[in-house]
């Protein structure tokens, strides 16, 4: 019996061995579940509104295909130059019509990753003024609700429209209303960049910001993806007409709008393509509220400063900065430009040197003791004493 025991133990102690052994086998050959690959921004589609025979809207002497299409070309050269490795797509390049599914139809068949869609507003009463940034959903306001249906009304100079719209009718008010319940599957992240949108055309391009607000645009329905409709102003205004038509003013708003992509494909790739809930909370309170006109007139940045602006150097490296790195500059606008292989990193531009100096005191002061002052002529950078003979001639 005490043989039998000893015989039973030995086994046991064989056998658990073995098992341990085993176990050990199947965990080392156990493959491991692969990570998901991280978030890129590879494809962003660029829509200029109206075009062709549909001009959109007008001012006193310019039209919304004229404008849209200028900055939507000023806008993707920008993207081109700075992120070789995002593709750009224009729905159009040139003054032609493309009707409103087709846009979309041209961003999803690329599998865009966002959409941008430029517009210009328009209103009967003159005194209006200010950008507005859309996103797809329920209007919350009349004046949103109007800002839909004028861009809506294009599908009338389609053929088939009742076809390519699952019957929508833009002459009829219920459409609109049945229509503008549909929510955009991607809201998060078009509310993110809509937000960023509005703060650097207000911060940068120093325009008076209407908000981010939501309404039912055919042209956003059917895109799957992140996807925003920006109103760079009312060419109804006849300051802010001179604005938009002016090269630098288009200058400025292309440039705002790249900041807000810059942040943006930022935000997405450092958080796996995700929003936090918070942050669409915070955009949220702020959204589709009614605006009043101001008692004053917009801002317009000067064209007759000879192409010279001013602008404090205060950082450079071989490798893109996160968006929160120069979090203790804000609320100052912080842009870059990529030279010879590094990120130049500047506040500004200003149109004074006295501005700039003071500014760079400022960032001095903030840490950045290298911070110096620079002078940019027409795109081209010049001395700081060609600037000055420039300034007093």
């Amino acid at each position: 019996m005490e043989i039998m025991k000893k015989q039973i133990s030995r086994t046991s102690v064989i056998t658990g061995a073995f098992m341990v052994l085993w176990l050990g086998v199947c965990a080392f050959n156990t493959p491991s579940t692969p990570e998901l690959p991280a978030y890129k921004l590879k494809t962003v589609v660029i829509d200029a509104g109206h075009g062709g025979h549909d001009i959109g809207c007008s001012g006193s002497a310019n039209n919304e295909k004229t404008v849209a299409l200028k900055l939507a070309l000023k806008l993707g050269e920008m993207i081109e130059k700075n992120y070789p490795d995002v593709k750009v797509i224009y729905t159009r390049k040139t003054d032609v019509f493309v009707e409103l599914y087709e846009r979309a139809a041209i961003a999803n068949r690329n599998n865009a990753d966002l959409f941008i869609c430029i517009h210009c507003n328009a209103n009967p009463n003159s005194s209006p003024y200010g950008t507005e940034t859309y996103v797809m959903g329920l209007h919350k306001t009349e004046a949103n609700l109007n800002v839909a249906k004028r861009e809506n009304d294009v599908i009338l100079m389609e053929d088939n429209y009742n076809q390519h719209y699952d019957g929508f009718n833009p002459n009829d008010p219920a459409s609109h209303i049945i229509f503008s319940l549909n929510q955009h599957a991607f809201m998060d992240q078009s509310i993110l960049f809509a937000s960023s949108v509005e703060k650097y055309l207000k911060s940068h391009a120093k325009r008076s910001s209407r908000g981010v607000k939501q309404a039912g645009f055919l042209v956003l329905w059917k895109t799957a993806m992140p996807s925003v409709l920006i109103e760079t102003g009312f060419l109804t205004n006849s300051s802010e007409e001179k604005f938009l038509a002016s090269e630098s003013g288009q200058t400025t708003i292309a440039e705002s709008i790249f900041y807000a992509f810059r942040d943006y494909k930022n935000d997405m790739e450092n958080n796996s393509g995700k929003v936090s809930e918070a942050t669409v909370q915070a955009i949220e309170a702020n959204m589709d509220k009614e605006v009043e006109t101001p008692k004053t007139e917009p801002v317009t940045t000067s064209t007759d400063n000879k192409g010279l602006t001013f602008s404090v150097q205060f950082y450079t490296a071989e490798s893109e900065a996160s968006a929160t790195k120069f979090a203790d500059l804000k609320p100052e606008n912080v842009t870059y430009v990529k030279e010879n292989g590094l990120y130049k990193y500047r506040l500004g531009p200003y149109k004074t040197l006295d501005e700039a100096t003071k500014k760079q005191s400022f960032a001095r002061n903030a840490g950045y003791k290298d911070a110096f002052v620079i002078a940019v002529k027409d795109g081209k950078r010049i001395s700081i004493e060609e600037a000055k003979a420039l300034a007093g001639s």
